[in-house]
């Protein structure tokens, strides 16, 4: 089983960009707790980082026919992309969007999740942890005689 993992804008600077929001785990320590919850779970997982919606969108597309699910975090693009969200509606396979801090105890613009309402369900607030159970909500909704 082959999941995609998406890391959208800024993610790229976890452990310096506010640490006390986002936790102090960089993004190489969460792809390897990714990876390896991943083979826990028997999953095979393609991790990308990208700040270009184009790019998130273009990575959803192609997944088709090759994953059978996706965890995204599109950042910032959370509450505004609807590109992003349409691109999860057209494609194939179920999407479970993560976030490290919890959106809805933050600014109200950030409570709004654009992308969520296409997505098979939303996680945050749980830090390297939100990927994490969302590799695990994925994997339950693709084999759910499990």
């Amino acid at each position: 089983m082959n999941v995609l993992v998406i890391h959208g804008p800024n993610l790229n600077l976890l452990g310096v960009r506010e640490p006390e929001v986002y936790g102090a785990a960089t993004l190489e320590e969460v792809d390897r707790a990714i990876e390896e919850t991943a083979s826990e779970l028997g999953i095979t997982v393609e991790v990308h980082q990208t700040a270009r919606e184009g790019e998130i969108i273009e990575l959803l597309h192609d997944g088709m026919g090759r994953v059978g699910g996706a965890v995204l975090n599109p950042g910032a693009y959370t509450h505004t992309s609807r590109a992003i969200g349409d691109a999860i509606r057209a494609i194939d396979y179920p999407v479970v969007e993560v976030h490290l801090s919890n959106i809805h105890a933050r600014e109200e613009w950030r409570k709004e999740s654009v992308t969520g309402e296409a997505a098979l369900g939303v996680i945050s607030g749980f830090g390297v942890h939100s990927y994490l159970l969302g590799l695990r909500a994925l994997s339950d909704a693709m084999e759910p005689d499990r």
